[in-house]
Parts: C-alpha cells; sequence; structure tokens
C-alpha cells in the first residue's frame, strides 16, 4: 500500500475536542478500508497568506493537522465526504513517490557505494586540514591586534 499525507486546515475557534472527534473519523474510515494511520502532527495555529471564505465569513488562521497513512489507492475519491465537514477550511492528500523504508534502503547498490565513498584514509586527510586551518587562524589574530595597536 502506498503511503500518503493528508492535510488537514480547520477553522482557527474548533475545540480541540471536536478536532480529535474529526481526526478519529478519519483514522476509523481508514481502518476500516484496511489502512494504517502512522504519524499524527499538527502544527498549531497557522496564519494563512489569503483570506479562505466561507459561509460564516473569512479566515486568515487556521489549524492545521497531518495524517500519514498508509491506504489503498482509492482513499482520494473515498474522502471526498471531507468536503461537507463545515470544520474544514481546507483538505488535501498528497501521495509519497519513490519512497523507500529500512531493509530496502540497506539492500540497494547505490546506499553500499555511497558508504564505501567514506573511508579511513579521508577521514585523516581531515585531519591534517584542520592543523592547517589553526596555523591560519593565528595569522588572523596577530593581523587583529595590529590594528588595535593603530
Amino acid at each position: 500500500m502506498p503511503l500518503y499525507d493528508c492535510m488537514l486546515l480547520l477553522k482557527p475557534h474548533v475545540k480541540k475536542e471536536m478536532l480529535v472527534e474529526l481526526i478519529g473519523r478519519v483514522g476509523i474510515h481508514v481502518c476500516r478500508r484496511n489502512g494504517v494511520i502512522t504519524e499524527i502532527k499538527s502544527y498549531g495555529t497557522v496564519q494563512l497568506g489569503y483570506g479562505i471564505k466561507k459561509l460564516d465569513g473569512r479566515y486568515f488562521q487556521g489549524q492545521m493537522m497531518q495524517l500519514t497513512m498508509m491506504a489503498t489507492p482509492n482513499m482520494n475519491k473515498e474522502l471526498h465526504y471531507l468536503n461537507k465537514e463545515d470544520r474544514l477550511l481546507r483538505w488535501l492528500l498528497v501521495k509519497h513517490r519513490d519512497t523507500k523504508y529500512g531493509v530496502e534502503i540497506l539492500s540497494e547498490e547505490d546506499g553500499k557505494a555511497e558508504l564505501s565513498k567514506f573511508s579511513q584514509s579521508r577521514v585523516s586527510d581531515d585531519e591534517d586540514l584542520d592543523e592547517d586551518d589553526d596555523d591560519d587562524d593565528e595569522y588572523e589574530y596577530d593581523a587583529e591586534q595590529e590594528e588595535t595597536k593603530d
């Protein structure tokens, strides 16, 4: 199953109990479709770049939430009931592309090639560079002292 991020922008005056109830409803909907909620993030109240007009006024702030889920590809169509939700200003479902997890990352040839670039000889070369940098610092320090004497 692909990984999706569901971004929810709620009205700023929505209470936490109502927010949790809405998130719970989305979570239950995903789980009933054999999906899994992997992460829930709250970004708190955010300032919007422009006002979002709704029937009860124009909003320049909103509460932002992010639900990360593994779900079936038709989840986008199934979440359209959120369009009728009065507490929401906007919602968006974004699919993660080419994301690799766990063992998949370690088994790739590219990952091994990246790690082999860092050899012990490179580490000792970096230590030699640090010693050279110390000499430059002393020279700069002497120049600063001369300027203050003038």
